[in-house]
């Protein structure tokens, strides 16, 4: 079946006409890379001087995109989003905290949320940031193979026994875990790490999930040799798909410090190779449980066909389509509507703490071949429909 991604009408049908005048007045904001840069800046500084500013971003940016400030706040959210067959993950937001108080706070906070997800039909997935388990400095040592002092050491042992003790609760409550992907420069530990949690707790289904990010160019090989792992373990893989978030930091970094960039070339590699890891899956998908987080819609197509061909139910388990909350409501729904699984990433978490994810929304937004003038468009498409009944 081809899907309709243009249909505003399914798009758009848990929105208001309030809602959509608010979204047309937020993308219309952040499609000015100018406004973006200057509220990025005013916000940062407002942070770093501890003004107030939930007055200004909680009712707009952060209302859009983010479902509340705690889990039993984001149940609005999750419940109006079930009524059309779209699923939500708590995803607890808060980033780039790097003392030991906070890294228990996350750490806490993520075993309620999976928790959380068990009692609820509505989240089938938990989800967390390996970044918030452990200092970065810790893990850039560990995955680099570096020297490590006694203490940091002792870190990179907590890191490890944090990220089982999220996988073996993901276990207990039955629910599947994303484990995101990161900066280059700390992937390797966090890869370490989740192929062991997969051996422990996959031996029955997928429940530990690592994330590929297919504009590396390692990505499509290290796919391969993930799944020959687990097939030589005796347990199925969780494969969690994004095109990648770090683009420049990470040819940046590589520059400065004389490393090959591990990033693909251009966008059209990112895309061939994305599409090959959901093809390379699906003729796979009895052993891997794919979750296909993307906002193109070719490669939500070329998954649904792919099933189409194959005869595999809308609804197969070891299928899953995502998108970001706020964003690609004209996939996710018109996905949904044809009984296929769809999932939204929905960030929570203080107004304040939460601000890095949003400026970085903003930041991705105003990219003139990113979201905001394909938001715009589908937005007054459907004003216009609405107007004209």
């Amino acid at each position: 079946m081809k899907i309709d991604f243009n249909n505003t009408q399914n798009a758009f049908i848990s929105k208001s006409d309030w809602d959509m005048t608010k979204a047309y007045v937020l993308f219309k904001t952040i499609s000015s890379p100018t406004i973006v840069k200057a509220g990025n800046t005013m916000l940062s500084v407002a942070l770093g001087v501890h003004f107030p500013i939930n007055w200004a971003v909680k009712p707009t940016i952060y209302q859009h995109f983010v479902g509340g400030e705690t889990i039993s706040s984001c149940d609005a959210a999750i419940e109006k989003l079930g009524r059309y067959n779209v699923k939500s993950i708590l995803d607890y937001s808060v980033e780039g905290k790097e003392d030991a108080e906070d890294i228990r706070l996350a750490f806490e906070e993520t075993l309620r949320a999976i928790d959380n997800a068990g009692k609820n039909p509505n989240i089938p997935f938990a989800v967390f940031k390996p970044t918030a388990m452990g200092r970065s400095i810790v893990l850039e040592k560990a995955s680099s193979g570096e020297e490590m002092s006694e203490q940091e050491t002792k870190e990179k042992e907590q890191f490890l026994d944090r990220v089982h003790q999220l996988c073996k609760k993901a276990h207990e409550v039955d629910i599947p875990i994303l484990i995101d992907a990161e900066h280059s420069w700390y992937q390797n530990i966090i890869d370490y790490a989740t192929n062991t949690e997969m051996a422990n707790f996959n031996k029955e289904k997928a429940i530990v999930f690592n994330t590929f990010q297919m504009y590396r160019h390692d990505r499509l090989a290290y796919l391969d040799k993930s799944y020959k792992m687990s097939q030589d373990g005796g347990y199925f893989l969780g494969a969690k798909f994004v095109r990648g978030a770090y683009m420049e930091i990470e040819r940046e970094r590589a520059e400065q410090k004389n490393y090959l960039d591990p990033i693909q070339p251009d966008k059209e590699a990112t895309d061939k190779d994305y599409n090959a890891a959901i093809r390379y899956c699906l003729e796979r998908i009895e052993n891997i449980k794919l979750f296909n987080g993307t906002h193109n819609d070719e490669s939500t197509q070329l998954m649904i066909d792919f099933m189409e061909e194959n005869k595999l139910p809308t609804d197969h388990d070891h299928c899953w389509f995502s998108q970001l909350y706020g964003m690609s409501d004209n996939i996710s729904f018109n996905v949904a509507k044809e009984g296929f699984n769809v999932a939204k990433y929905l960030p929570y978490g203080p107004v304040k703490h939460v601000m890095p994810y949003l400026l970085r929304r903003a930041e991705e937004n105003t990219s003139a071949q990113g979201q905001s003038t394909r938001e715009l468009d589908f937005i007054r498409q459907e004003k216009k429909r609405r107007k004209s009944n």
